[in-house]
């Protein structure tokens, strides 16, 4: 399905491995040889929220592995670059992705890039395996103590 605000698919070629997807549960394999994806976050390198013009992106000092992940599908380690939210005008829809069709009213990325095989998070931007996003869905819930920090700052970074 595309997304209410799309008019149309995104038509950039580049593959397989593409945004946004529709997660079908039926169509899920379980991979035993899987291993835990690790993640190491060092909360001392964030660096500062800023307004992108249509979103709001919280950035991190990538200069060191002071925070990564590791495992899962991953070959290397990947840095942690930044996160945002994608999120809609209304509840019902708001997510980059869905599951089974089903939207939920936001969804955080947490965007993170090779630094074992690139130099800069430029170039890790132009490669197949340059960068791993961690997608995480959110629902609508009682308040959570660690968003409302974020929440609180918002203001503080209303204009581009």
């Amino acid at each position: 399905p595309v997304h209410p605000l799309w008019q149309s698919p995104l038509t950039i070629p580049g593959g397989t491995r593409q945004s946004p997807i529709n997660i079908q549960w039926r169509d899920s394999v379980y991979d035993p040889f899987l291993k835990p994806l690790k993640i190491t976050y060092d909360p001392t390198t964030c660096l500062h929220i800023w307004n992108n013009g249509y979103s709001f992106l919280v950035e991190f000092d990538d200069s060191t592995d002071r925070s990564i992940i590791v495992g899962g599908p991953l070959e290397n380690q990947y840095r942690l670059k930044q996160f945002h939210f994608h999120w809609g005008a209304i509840n019902d829809w708001g997510s980059e992705h869905t599951v089974d069709s089903k939207f939920y009213p936001a969804e955080l990325h947490l965007v993170h890039w090779n630094a074992v095989e690139y130099p800069s998070f430029e170039e890790a931007v132009m490669e197949g395996n340059g960068l791993a996003v961690i997608g995480v869905f959110l629902k609508l819930g009682a308040r959570h103590e660690g968003l409302q920090t974020l929440v609180d700052a918002l203001p503080a970074v209303r204009h581009k």
